[in-house]
């Protein structure tokens, strides 16, 4: 056992530390030879892994009167003894720009045969809180809760959140219910009071940082006011959609119609005559009107000949329609009556309303 006893760790610093990322730390670890102790001086820092069937990482070397510092990836030029020659009696290392991923138990071992001591350090690399985000949840409106959130993404656990008001009395509202841990303040049947400036701070046990904001309480809408305008929009909009299918409906009418007209066949005018039916009645109306140049003296021979009673008689001819109406009556006189008197007796033919000679 005097063997083994030879070397001695001096150090009696706190074995847990606690360190915000980016920050540097110094692990300590003094010792003291024995005259014992004849062999080589071996230093070695190594990372405990939580996992017992895993091995542990080596982070950093000391051996043959050398630094090797070059065995853990991870930290690769962040880590370095605090001395430059180890064998005086001080094997402390440091940790620059931490890490939350270096956190761990870390071991430091001196070997100097036939003595061997060491020494383990719980290290803890806390992330501080990032700035939070704080914002107001639910309608800012007079007699409504309103709740105030304050988030911050990042930070080791556990955070605290604490909220004051910056303007006014400086106090949060009577009915304010504060919740550290959620980072909410609930500010129940809110008044125009509680406007104003808030802020929140978020902190764990490496640091803090805040954020504020401005909380306005407005009066409520005017309901009914929004409501009637509602419904003068609605019948508007109906009554606009009314005569747009007004519209549309009387012009479609009036097409219609005057397609209509345009196909109507008018049933008051009649058809129009042949050809053989105007010739015929252009030489009965010939045949006719020659006979108003005659005198009583022919006139008896050439109403004798046959062909006068072959004339063909317009009424055959016309439709129903534009038959002529008898010529006025008048007095007849006997022949016998008229020669007496010294008249001549003559034949004058009678005419139809277009002209013609019956």
């Amino acid at each position: 056992m005097g063997l083994a006893s030879g070397v001695e760790i001096t150090s009696s610093g706190p074995t847990s530390i606690e360190k915000a990322s980016g920050q540097s730390v110094k692990l300590d670890c003094q010792f003291n030879l024995d005259a014992v102790d004849s062999g080589p001086l071996d230093i070695e820092w190594s990372l405990i892994s939580n996992d017992n069937q895993k091995e542990d990482k080596v982070v950093i070397l000391y051996a043959g009167d050398r630094s090797y510092d070059d065995y853990f990836a991870q930290m690769k030029g962040r880590v370095h003894f605090n001395s430059a020659d180890p064998k005086n009696g001080d094997a402390s290392i440091n940790l620059t720009g931490l890490k939350s991923v270096d956190s761990g138990t870390y071991q430091c071992k001196v070997k100097k045969a036939p003595g061997i001591r060491s020494r383990r350090m719980l290290l803890i690399v806390m992330v501080k809180p990032s700035k939070p985000r704080c914002y107001a949840e639910g309608p800012t409106q007079e007699g409504k809760d309103i709740v105030l959130r304050c988030k911050s993404n990042e930070g080791t656990n556990p955070l605290q959140y604490s909220w004051d008001k910056t303007s006014g009395g400086k106090l949060l509202p009577s009915s304010a219910v504060l919740d550290p841990v959620g980072g909410t303040v609930n500010v129940r049947n809110a008044s125009a009071g509680a406007s104003g400036s808030y802020r929140c701070i978020a902190s764990n046990r490496v640091g803090s940082e805040e954020c504020t904001l401005y909380l306005n309480v407005t009066p409520p809408p005017n309901t009914a006011g929004i409501i009637a305008g509602a419904i003068i929009a609605v019948l508007l909009f109906l009554i606009i959609i009314a005569i747009i299918l007004f519209c549309c409906c009387r012009a479609r009418h009036r097409k219609k119609y005057e397609k209509e007209i345009c196909n109507e066949i008018r049933e008051d005018v009649p058809p129009p005559k042949s050809r053989a039916s105007t010739a015929r009645s252009f030489t009965v109306g010939s045949q006719r009107s020659s006979l108003g140049s005659m005198s009583p003296s022919n006139l008896h021979e050439y109403a004798l000949k046959p062909q006068y009673d072959k004339i063909p008689s317009d009424e055959y001819e016309r439709p129903p329609s534009s038959i002529p109406l008898p010529p006025p009556t008048a007095t007849r006189m006997a022949g016998p009556n008229l020669s007496r008197m010294g008249g001549i007796p003559v034949m004058i033919p009678a005419q139809n309303r277009d002209g013609s000679i019956v």
